[in-house]
């Protein structure tokens, strides 16, 4: 079971841009069913170097994790924040991290 304490330590670990595997979430303690419903597959894009997905340093053309992002919306949620309210003028992902680590903190 997820622990207010462990969601806390987890919502500061995401940075937004990455992208997490399935097993690196469950050895952190996300909830089976979370990672359920946030899996997804990634592809890189080439355009620019926040698109390109790197694992263990090397460039991918696919990935299958969870965004760190989506992940920082489930805790946020879990924590009690009103993340919609939190993150409604937010323009990028890390904005949105830090507008819910925000959030979480007034509480």
């Amino acid at each position: 079971m997820l622990t207010r304490q462990r969601a806390l330590a987890l919502l500061l670990t995401c940075d937004g841009d990455e992208l997490w595997d399935e097993q690196y979430c469950r050895e952190q303690g996300i909830p089976e069913l979370w990672i359920e419903q946030l899996v997804d597959n990634f592809e890189s894009g080439f355009r620019s170097v926040r698109q390109t997905i790197f694992f263990e340093g090397r460039l991918v053309n696919q990935y299958r994790g969870v965004r760190a992002v989506d992940l920082a919306v489930k805790l946020g949620e879990y924590l009690g924040a009103d993340v919609k309210r939190a993150t409604a003028t937010a323009l990028s992902r890390t904005a949105i991290v830090k507008a819910i680590r925000e959030a979480v903190d007034e509480l």
